[in-house]
């Protein structure tokens, strides 16, 4: 069983963004289901299907399989849900967890996010100074739900209360 243990920030500023070269991100969704989601992805040249469970607190299930670049690009194409998320991923080394900022296009563009995923829920760590509010608890910045509702329909308000 694969559990992913993750925690969601807003980024400030720009710095981060000399620290690591970004990689091109499309990713569409076969299925998105509060118990379970399916995703195709092609990260860079390399494509990959992602199933993930319901989450509890900031753990839940993930599968993911590397597949056929060209395989993931006619699902990509053809099966999954529009709009699709396009975003450039940064993953930036800081003492001793890789951070993965996103930066968003296409409907979701002027959102920016970083990760960092965890060994445990307890898991403590230093957050570098570009990292902001936590919005782990808020679903709207679940990439699956960013889908349906993206980012350039959020109000002004919605974009602030975090």
């Amino acid at each position: 069983m694969a559990q992913e243990i993750e925690r969601k920030f807003l980024v400030v500023g720009d710095r981060w963004r000399e620290l690591a070269e970004g990689v091109y991100y499309r990713q569409g969704y076969l299925q998105r289901q509060p118990e379970r989601t399916v995703r195709v992805r092609l990260a860079g040249e390399q494509g990959y299907l992602t199933i993930k469970g319901k989450s509890t607190g900031i753990s839940r299930l993930e599968y993911e399989y590397q597949i056929p670049q060209a395989d993931a690009l006619e699902m990509l194409d053809i099966l999954c849900d529009c709009p699709q998320i396009e975003k450039k991923r940064y993953c930036i080394p800081y003492e001793g967890f890789i951070w993965e900022v996103d930066e968003f296009f296409g409907e979701n563009e002027g959102l920016i996010l970083a990760e960092i995923e965890l060994q445990s829920e307890a898991q403590t760590f230093l957050k570098p100074d570009w990292i902001g509010a936590e919005v782990t608890q808020f679903s709207r910045y679940f990439n699956a739900k960013l889908v349906s509702y993206p980012y350039s329909r959020w109000t002004t308000a919605e974009q602030q209360l975090d």
